[in-house]
């Protein structure tokens, strides 16, 4: 009895270890912003397929960058934006999906697919898009705003409010000199400095929340921000008006990528696959109140999200909309613009 008994005992010293690493196993690492999906969905993700999620925040974009470069690893999806995917993939840093082990990648808005980042959607599902537009109360504005150009009317002494971002607003600068967002000629890029510096007189803040903010109390009249805060401003204000500018749309896509050192594949395919779901990929749009890349997910959208301006932004005027592109070391040239704009 005492050999058995001893036998046993062995036998789950032996065993003990392997269900450890069979649990260790059973995890999924995400890198991206904090609260990028909601808890809600990822315990029901958890509690569905068994496997944790473990989420690192990533500080910005930048330095999630640097950390891949520098052979970073332990990551198992990465949640970040169009160009810095791109730079991903053009830097080997990223594997190729397994498309067998998504049966839910054809529930995706085609729309949303084959961009530049992965032209032959190889690499990236989308999780979320939008286009940074202008909102503006009719009541207090004296003259219809259709452009970013409108931005600089006199008018509009210190009453606008803007996303703070170098490449977004200078971009938009570009716009209404008839040029590309993207552009990294110098000179022009200095004609672009001049113009912007008259913009200055009529910003009254910058910044998402402050934006949001001033919009929300009527401290400022008109908004030019990113979706969601265009989307909750319309949402409590319905008689403010949506702009499109008429010079062309600035575009976003955010999606995941698997890194090429991963350890957890399979497991990030499963969490893949659960976030294309109609009602998961619904939840995620709305939770985020961005545009919903899942074609599947419409019946599951809230009225209001569906018919909302800011939600429904023409085909035709996103094919036409200008991303964010990766321009090198001309970036240096946008920040010292933005640095001396907002010094003034």
């Amino acid at each position: 009895m005492k050999k058995i008994v001893s036998f046993l005992m062995v036998l789950c010293l032996a065993v003990l270890p392997m269900l450890g690493v069979a649990e260790e196993e059973k995890v999924v690492n995400v890198f991206s912003w904090t609260g990028y999906i909601d808890e809600v969905t990822l315990n029901k993700f958890e509690e569905d397929t068994g496997i944790k999620v473990i989420w690192s925040p990533m500080e910005s974009m930048e330095d999630m960058l640097n950390k891949m470069h520098q052979g970073a690893s332990g990551y198992d999806l990465i949640i970040s934006s169009d160009y810095t995917l791109d730079i991903l993939r053009q830097a080997g840093l990223i594997q190729k999906l397994d498309k067998s082990l998504l049966p839910n990648y054809e529930n995706l808005d085609p729309t949303f697919l084959s961009q530049y980042y992965d032209p032959d959607n190889e690499y990236v599902i989308p999780h979320i898009a939008g286009c940074p537009l202008i909102i503006y109360d009719p009541s207090v504005v004296p003259f219809e705003i259709t452009s970013y150009e409108d931005l600089w009317r006199p008018e509009l002494a210190d009453s606008v409010v803007t996303l703070d971002n170098d490449r977004v607003m200078i971009g938009i600068t570009l716009k209404t000199l008839g040029y590309s967002m993207n552009e990294t000629d110098p000179e022009i890029l200095n004609q672009a400095k001049e113009k912007m510096m008259s913009l200055y007189s009529n910003i009254r803040a910058f910044g998402d929340n402050e934006s949001y903010t001033a919009m929300e109390t009527g401290e400022a009249s008109v908004g030019f921000m990113f979706t969601p805060f265009v989307y909750m401003v319309k949402s409590s204000h319905p008689d403010y008006k949506v702009v499109y500018p008429s010079e062309g749309l600035g575009y976003g896509i955010d999606g995941y990528v698997i890194p090429a050192n991963a350890e957890n594949v399979e497991n990030a395919h499963a969490l893949l696959n659960y976030m294309m779901q109609p009602d998961v990929a619904a939840n995620n749009a709305e939770y985020n109140y961005y545009m919903c890349v899942n074609a599947a997910a419409h019946d599951y959208l809230s009225a209001q999200f569906v018919d909302d301006p800011v939600m429904n932004v023409p085909a035709e005027l996103r094919t036409d909309a200008e991303f964010i592109l990766n321009i090198g070391d001309a970036a240096t040239l946008y920040t010292e613009i933005y640095t001396a704009f907002k010094l003034q």
